[in-house]
Parts: structure tokens; C-alpha cells; sequence
């Protein structure tokens, strides 16, 4: 009797339970017509992330740390802090191998760089450079032209005193 006595209380949960699934269940259609302005391709966690980054930052200066080395260059906007806005290189706009060392890619560099900086409202900055590629004064141009006032600009380059030997010269 133990057996049957449990059967009609699984029985009675089990209505109760459908019941309350019919609650959520009526709900749920109201759940996607709330979020339907999502994109289908995006999850709705994504979407808030981009919103958020968007509108984290309302900078007027900031500093534009341009890296010229004989092999690349990369041009990285930040706040007055340090804290980076956006950046750009040389094999991020597309260029591969031995153009990337080009005067022509440094100023798309900071074309594109100046551009996610001033979508966060950058107006002035500081132009620190650093290194001996043919890529700085391409990319402190691109910087002016694009519509950035450039109040300083420092040569920040790591000159050793007496450090690392160097490596020997080339014979070609």
C-alpha cells in the first residue's frame, strides 16, 4: 500500500507543476518582442558589451604614442593616464612583409588610430615617439591633417648609456 499511497502524491505534484510552467511559458513570448531590437547574429550579452565600451571614455586629451621601428609601426591613442583608446599598426591596415616599414602605411597607422579617438571625442594631443623608423614624421603629419591639434611632441626613444652591445653592421 506504501507504493500506491505515493503514486496519487507523484500525480499531484505533477499538475501543480504544469501549472506553473504554463505561467512562464505565457511570459515568455512578451520575453522576445522586448529584445527584438538585438540583432539575430549577436548575442544579447555582445551588444551590451559594445554599447558600454562606446560611452566608458569622453576624452578631449590625450597622448598618441607612435612606435616607428625599422620593421613596423603602431600608433596607440590613450587618455592623460595612459589608458589606451584605440590603436593601430601596420599589419592591422593591411599591409604585409616589407611595406609595413613604409612611410605611407605609418600615416594610414595614425589615420585610423586618430579616427577610434576622436569617436571618443579627442580633440588635442601629445605625440610621443619612439624608435628610428621611417615612420614618424608620416605619422605626425597624418595626425595634423586628420584634424587633431598637436600641442607636444616628444622624442621618447630608449637611448642606452653604454647598455646592450649592439648588433654588428650589416655587409651587403
Amino acid at each position: 500500500m506504501a507504493k500506491d499511497e505515493k503514486k496519487p502524491a507523484e500525480a499531484k505534484e505533477k499538475p501543480v507543476a504544469k501549472a506553473e510552467e504554463a505561467q512562464p511559458a505565457a511570459a515568455a513570448p512578451a520575453a522576445p518582442a522586448a529584445t527584438s531590437a538585438v540583432p539575430p547574429e549577436l548575442g544579447e550579452g555582445e551588444v551590451k558589451k559594445v554599447v558600454k565600451a562606446k560611452h566608458s571614455k569622453n576624452v578631449v586629451q590625450g597622448i598618441a604614442h607612435i612606435v616607428a621601428t625599422f620593421n613596423n609601426t603602431i600608433v596607440s591613442i590613450s587618455d592623460m593616464k595612459g589608458r589606451v583608446i584605440g590603436w593601430s599598426s601596420a599589419g592591422r591596415a593591411g599591409f604585409k612583409g616589407s611595406r609595413k616599414s613604409t612611410a605611407y602605411a605609418a600615416q594610414l597607422v595614425a589615420q585610423d588610430a586618430a579616427r577610434q579617438g576622436m569617436a571618443h571625442g579627442l580633440k588635442e594631443v601629445e605625440v610621443w615617439v619612439k624608435g628610428p623608423g621611417s615612420g614618424r614624421e608620416a605619422a605626425i603629419r597624418a595626425l595634423q591633417a586628420v584634424g587633431l591639434e598637436i600641442t607636444v611632441i616628444k622624442d621618447v626613444t630608449p637611448v642606452p648609456h653604454n647598455g646592450c652591445r649592439p648588433p654588428k653592421r650589416r655587409r651587403v
